[in-house]
């Protein structure tokens, strides 16, 4: 293999670190540490340190290791930002034409996500070969496994067939082997959940540093990833959904037992909007399992912020110039948030004609959400929201709309909204809150067909939403919206039920980067983007041309570097890419 090969498949799998420098200048750099000044509990301690520290510091604008900038392939957004040729490539992810392999986009999410795998797995290796004397060595192994699963587990939702990196002391060769069809799909998750399961039996039920994983948090991921791999899709020649496994959704109702997040003292907050606020008060949360963890003040420039969500912030003049005004949420999600005269969203027909503030029922979630023109930015009146350049920097190209989960009130500028780089703010990233835990056990039961259970838990969320005003209590009177959430009464066939929990998903969850991989997991991403692009393309004329190419546009490609570097080993995905 030549030099450059050596090294693009260094940085894929991440082995740019001191201890293999010698791949790339062939020579030990001065000042490595020896065997004796590694192997202590203090060094152990500061490479878990700096394993939980690229979470925040190894994504980008550009690569956010939310995923928002490949939700834009989704119903809930669009990409926003001046023109279609303003980040090019996601707006060929957004109308799947166009996506190619050699795409610098594919290639730049899959070397930070790799890289971070690296810096946990130094400190795997360095908290290993430490003894007995450090007294935290199983939690902080623990802790590690689940970062190094997260990092996996991000990788495997966007490109499918992944190389596992697990071992800790392999040789070069021995990386420059690793195939990324070494597992099958369902066997690529049963190795994610036996390293979280190795955790889970370690974690505790409460840490002392809130950016520590417990062990409710390791059982939502638990959750998450055997949700993930009960939608099988064992034929290696397409995506397609080949059967849903009973026993995976047993697992998936094992771990998300109320009792577990109880010990811990999680639940849900009284306001779903507490989740999303950037003061301390709020930040980690009873809603909040796992979240990465921003700071302001911490003797640093800027503190360490959340530069992931840099291109999100709205272009206003002469508040946040600058702002990039990405991720715009679309009238198909504004319009799933309206209501029938029962206060029950209306499924299949939401998108019948567009939401009406004066005459149609509204979930208050969606003034939580979203923000529109006629409404305050970020519930703040001194800004109100019309249809201008302050809130479409395209003029009106992607509409007019703003996302305010990502988003922090310009009445906090300079405390936790800061120019930097970029604008950022200090406002933790969720990972994993309990509301996604309910649903996840609704999910299940729904596929097993007890649809009571799942609608007791979808009403859990209905329950929490119609109460989630504190913010918007005056828009009835003030702006003469209609909010009517209820539960659902009565009994539903399971065909019914399934589709009462996907719409609830999209509602708790939106602008939350989870909306294309659900539809992927269920094998509706086909035919819903298609509906979405053929009745879209009327708002919105990006989406004229756009189609959605099953058993290809599931999954992105495999990068050309990181296949071109790998001596025949990765095969690509299906697709004809």
């Amino acid at each position: 293999m030549n030099k450059i090969n050596k090294y693009i498949l260094a940085a894929s799998l991440g082995l740019l670190t001191a201890s293999c420098s010698d791949f790339l200048d062939e020579q030990v750099p001065q000042g490595t540490l020896s065997d004796e000044q590694v192997n202590t509990p203090a060094y152990a301690d500061k490479q878990v340190t700096a394993a939980y520290a690229v979470f925040a510091t190894a994504e980008d604008i550009n690569a956010s290791f939310s995923l928002w900038n490949y939700d834009v392939r989704s119903d809930d957004a669009y990409k926003g930002g001046s023109t279609t040729n303003d980040g090019d490539v996601f707006h060929q992810l957004e109308v799947e034409q166009g996506v190619l392999a050699t795409n610098w986009n594919l290639n730049d999410i899959w070397v930070r996500l790799y890289n971070s795998i690296s810096r946990v797995n130094a400190a795997i290796h360095a908290v290993e070969n430490c003894d007995e004397s450090f007294k935290m060595k199983e939690q902080r192994l623990a802790e590690l496994r689940f970062l190094r699963a997260y990092a996996h587990f991000q990788l495997k939702r966007l490109f499918k067939n992944i190389p596992f990196v697990i071992s800790t002391d392999l040789t070069y060769e021995q990386y420059s082997e690793i195939k990324n069809t070494e597992y099958t799909n369902d066997e690529g998750w049963k190795l994610l959940a036996e390293d979280l399961e190795k955790a889970y039996e370690v974690l505790p039920d409460v840490q002392a540093d809130k950016g520590r994983p417990t062990k409710a948090a390791c059982a939502a991921f638990l959750a998450k990833v055997y949700l993930y791999k009960a939608y099988r899709q064992d034929n290696a020649s397409n995506h397609e959904i080949t059967s849903i496994n009973k026993e995976d959704l047993q697992k998936v109702i094992e771990y998300t037992n109320p009792s577990i997040y109880a010990a811990g003292g999680y639940a849900l907050e009284d306001d779903i909007h507490n989740n999303f606020r950037p003061e301390e008060m709020f930040e980690n949360g009873c809603e909040s399992l796992w979240a990465i963890q921003y700071s302001r003040n911490d003797g640093t420039k800027y503190g360490t912020l959340n530069l992931g969500y840099g291109l999100i912030c709205p272009n206003i003049v002469n508040v946040t110039d600058g702002g990039c005004d990405f991720y715009k949420p679309s009238q198909n999600l504004v319009n799933a948030f309206r209501t029938d005269d029962q206060g029950l969203p209306l499924l299949d027909k939401f998108n019948e004609k567009n939401y009406d503030e004066t005459k149609d029922n509204v979930d208050p979630r969606l003034f939580l959400t979203v923000g529109m023109p006629g409404f305050p930015y970020m519930f703040n009146a001194n800004y109100m929201m019309d249809e201008s350049s302050n809130w479409s920097r395209s003029g009106g190209l992607y509409g007019y709309n703003v996302t305010l989960k990502h988003n922090v009130d310009p009445a906090l500028l300079d405390q936790y909204l800061i120019k930097s780089s970029f604008w950022a703010s200090s406002m933790n990233r969720i990972v994993f809150r309990y509301a996604d835990v309910i649903l996840m056990r609704a999910e299940a039961y729904a596929q097993l067909n007890e649809s009571a259970e799942a609608i007791k838990l979808v009403n859990q969320i209905r329950s929490r939403a119609a109460n989630s005003t504190q913010m918007i209590s005056s828009y009835p009177s003030k702006y003469g919206v209609k909010f009517y959430c209820k539960n659902y009464s009565g009994s539903y066939s399971a065909e019914e039920t399934l589709k009462i929990v996907k719409m609830e998903r999209r509602l708790e969850l939106a602008m939350e980067s989870e909306r294309f991989l659900d539809l992927v997991r269920w094998g509706d991403a086909a035919n819903v983007l298609n509906e979405y692009f053929d009745q879209e393309k009327y708002r919105c004329n990006i989406y004229e041309g756009a189609n959605f190419t099953a058993n290809k546009n599931e999954y992105l490609p495999i990068p050309y570097q990181q296949v071109a570097a790998a001596n025949g080993n990765y095969k690509q995905n299906c697709g004809n890419w």
